[in-house]
């Protein structure tokens, strides 16, 4: 199944949301339309930050009932699967460059009826992860550096959405290409031309200055119609 037969879902990422009023940033978030949420593990190891765990996962699963994405960012995925997976974790998405036998991460996450993911970082070649493709239901690409939400979008992520879409396409499958990091009104357009359908937004739903509401449904129009004149 290609690209164009896959909805775009539009991904807030509550790393940067207020977090003393997720209530109202996810529900904000939900009216505009959004279709996940997306929630980034950092363990102060694979990356210099440290964010959220089980606990908020769990609170935030109460508040939804959009799938949680859920972007593990630490060494050892296999330590905390299992209790992502129970606190309402929909997809446990593991860094490629991450410690572990990612072949078997994959299907524990499946067995723990959750859909496998692999995130791949900027500098990383797809090479890395072409032979577990076919096994996985997304694919995370980088287009920042993982670790620290709203830094600039990585030109060169474009060809490289457009290289892995056509390595999913391949599979046979129909599988999320999910862009991760610097997305904007103009950076989303061209992502999507390069087969992305799953956009992960956190700056861009909440900030701006505008409500959720209005970024989500700004940012739907960009990835429809090309970036604002």
């Amino acid at each position: 199944m290609s690209h164009g037969e896959k909805s775009v879902v539009l991904a807030p990422s509550l790393l940067s949301a207020d977090f003393a009023d997720l209530s109202s940033a996810i529900q904000a978030a939900e009216e505009g339309g959004a279709g996940a949420f997306h929630l980034d593990v950092m363990d102060g190891h694979f990356v210099p930050n440290i964010s959220f765990g089980p606990a908020l996962v769990k609170a935030v699963r109460r508040r939804t009932s959009l799938p949680l994405d859920i972007h593990l960012m630490i060494s050892e995925p296999e330590k905390y699967l299992g209790e992502f997976a129970k606190v309402g974790g929909a997809t446990l998405a593991m860094h490629i460059e991450s410690q572990g036998d990612h072949r078997k991460l994959i299907t524990e996450a499946r067995r723990l009826n959750a859909r496998p993911g692999i995130a791949i970082s900027p500098d990383t070649p797809l090479s890395r992860v072409e032979s577990l493709l076919p096994e996985i239901d997304e694919l995370i690409v980088m287009g920042v550096y993982p670790g620290f939400s709203g830094q600039k979008y990585i030109p060169s992520t474009t060809d490289k959405l457009a290289a892995a879409r056509k390595l999913l396409d391949r599979t046979g499958r129909s599988i999320d290409l999910s862009i991760d990091g610097g997305i904007t009104l103009e950076t989303a357009p061209s992502a999507a031309r390069s087969g992305a359908n799953f956009f992960v937004c956190g700056n861009s739903v909440y900030g701006n200055g505008k409500s959720p509401q209005d970024n989500l449904g700004e940012l739907r129009r960009a990835i429809a119609q090309g970036p604002p004149r």
